[in-house]
């Protein structure tokens, strides 16, 4: 089974993550809790109200209870384990923290959180957490697809952030058949399964929404010294007929692959997170070897060989920087 930490963070801000209600957020706002990237120490810098911190932080309770902050998922989906991370909190993060989730459809107001008529189901129970540190807990034999999760934590204090990593389940109707999809897309449950390098540039940035924002937005290998080439691997969100590829090399400008090439194989029986053994795949070429472009947005269409697949491998000469890679199919039907 793969480390959750290697999973999807549903939670993602650049998903559409949002922390929609917290009972105090009197130090240090709510929003922190998602904000991409990793937690900041800013030396001296103080608010009107204390110690600027990066994450969520509450007032010292005086009074028996507990804090909670209500988080929307930005995909929904099967959380296979999660990280509180108190970084630079040390003499003010939670004693405790616990972890209630919960499925609704649709986008209801905060208050429909908080008033009592939502039915959540504990996902990780009261848990001791250590300061200053990313606080990971696997959570065994998750099945449920959830929308929202509860933080709660005890009695009081600060978390850096909370990531929620799983398997992203999306709506049935996000992918209505017939229609031409970007089944890479990790909103639409794409998934990049493993790669050669990520010296530079972590290999799930490539399916990530949108272009990217800078040269660190997407996936980047170090300068190779030897023979061979640098591959990733995606796994579709669906069993796809691929008609359409788009390879872009945005912010890469001496840095991008000088060619690529692109294969897929068809293993419909593969569960979504189950190890790939891209070894004994059967790989058939969909995109031949193509010059590349620095820095531009290429689209591939009469070039590709149609083919019904489920994963596909992205194979850059020698190596270099690719923002984003969207493989655009309709949906085939299982084997």
């Amino acid at each position: 089974m793969r480390d959750h930490t290697d999973l999807i963070d549903l939670a993602s801000e650049r998903l559409g993550g949002a922390v929609l209600a917290a009972n105090d957020e009197w130090f240090a706002p709510k929003e922190g809790l998602i904000k991409p990237g990793k937690p900041e120490w800013r030396e001296g810098v103080y608010t009107e109200r204390g110690k600027w911190m990066d994450g969520w932080e509450t007032r010292r309770r005086r009074e028996p209870g507990e804090d909670w902050a209500v988080i929307r998922l930005g995909t929904p989906g099967v959380v296979r384990g999660v990280v509180i991370d108190t970084s630079f909190f040390t003499g003010n993060y939670p004693e405790s923290a616990s972890i209630e989730a919960c499925s609704v459809e649709g986008t209801p107001p905060a208050s429909a959180f908080t008033d009592g008529s939502i039915l959540w189901t504990p996902l990780l129970p009261r848990t001791p957490l250590a300061g200053d540190t990313a606080n990971s807990f696997g959570i065994p034999g998750a099945a449920r697809r959830v929308t929202h999760l509860r933080l709660t934590i005890h009695p009081d204090g600060g978390v850096a952030r909370l990531r929620a990593f799983g398997v992203v389940q999306p709506s049935d109707d996000l992918l209505p058949a017939g229609e031409l999809h970007d089944l890479a897309a990790m909103e639409a449950g794409g998934f990049v399964v493993e790669c050669s390098d990520m010296w530079y540039g972590h290999r799930q940035n490539l399916i990530l929404p949108g272009r990217s924002t800078h040269m660190g937005d997407g996936w980047e290998t170090r300068r190779r010294r030897g023979a061979g080439h640098d591959w990733t691997i995606v796994r579709l969100a669906r069993r796809a007929a691929v008609e359409r590829i788009e390879l872009d090399t945005d912010h890469y400008k001496g840095n991008a692959p000088g060619a690529c090439m692109i294969e897929c194989c068809d293993a419909p029986d593969l569960a979504a997170d189950a190890a790939f053994d891209a070894g004994t795949a059967t790989w058939q070429a969909l995109l031949p070897r193509t010059p590349l472009q620095p820095h531009t947005r290429h689209r591939f269409t009469k070039e590709v060989a149609r083919g019904t697949c489920t994963h596909v491998r992205l194979n850059i000469y020698p190596d270099g920087g690719v923002a984003r890679l969207r493989v655009f199919g309709r949906l085939a039907a299982a084997r």
